[in-house]
């Protein structure tokens, strides 16, 4: 998917960028960047495309077709499938909570 155009491809967009990073700051996610809106697409929006063949027009098209929902509904997805939620146990706690039980313990 990237090869050696990609880097000019993400420069030309940059205006349709810019402006998908401001009508977000208008909603009032002020933390996204260009490059976030940038993987969103190549993650979501272009799973599979290679970028580098598309059309400017339907590149630019896409990118200013982005919802704020969406977004960050892919945002929160990403965040949580990337989490260690058991990276503060031990092994006994994992153990613990993640192995079989014992009948005694399902009487109690």
């Amino acid at each position: 998917m990237m090869g050696t155009n990609f880097g000019e491809t993400f420069t030309n967009l940059l205006p349709a960028l810019e402006s998908k990073r401001n009508e977000f700051m208008l909603y009032g996610y002020t933390t996204v960047t260009k490059e976030d809106i940038w993987v969103y697409c190549l993650r979501k929006v272009w799973r599979g495309k290679n970028v580098e063949e598309m059309p400017v027009h339907k590149i630019a098209n896409d990118i200013l077709q982005i919802s704020p929902a969406a977004f960050m509904t892919f945002t929160q997805i990403e965040a949580q499938r990337d989490a260690d939620w058991f990276s503060d146990l031990n092994s006994d706690e994992l153990q613990m909570l993640l192995g079989p039980r014992n009948e005694n313990d399902a009487e109690s």
